[in-house]
């Protein structure tokens, strides 16, 4: 977590020209300044500054929900059955996730779990092919 906060804090960002007197100006403020402007340029333009992140975070519905997941790069993939070959999962499990037997049998037997977390498309399409192969039922999320 120090890690975290210390690169927010070495992050810079790099103003347009156009924007550079407006920033100064609000560099000079208060927090509490702060708030009150965000109020007022809430009210005065009659949007939410939390709007841009609800939205974002919101699933889309009908059709755009398919095109949002054709969009998504990072996949949590998730071991919902070990199936009838279960050494044979936990020994994917094993190579997959590096974990020692214990580990692996422990997540093959506590399914449905979460194999990797944040895997690229092409990783988590592999890992599934995998599971699949040794005799797991696997959900891409």
């Amino acid at each position: 977590m120090a890690d975290e906060q210390k690169t927010q804090e070495e992050k810079t960002v790099v103003v347009p020209d156009k924007f550079k007197s407006i920033v100064a100006e609000i560099e000079k403020m208060s927090v509490i300044d702060l708030s009150e402007l965000v109020k007022i340029l809430e009210d005065k333009f009659g949007v939410s500054a939390a709007a841009p992140m609800m939205m974002a975070a919101m699933p889309a519905a009908g059709n755009g929900g398919a095109e949002a997941a054709a969009e998504k790069s990072d996949f949590d993939v998730e071991l919902t059955a070990t199936g009838e070959n279960k050494i044979g999962v936990i020994k994917v499990i094993r190579e997959v996730t590096e974990k020692g037997l214990k580990e692996a049998k422990d997540m093959a037997e506590g399914a449905p779990v979460i194999i990797k977390a944040g895997a690229k498309k092409e990783e988590a399409e592999e890992i599934k092919k995998k599971l699949e192969a040794a005799g797991g039922q696997v959900t891409l999320k």
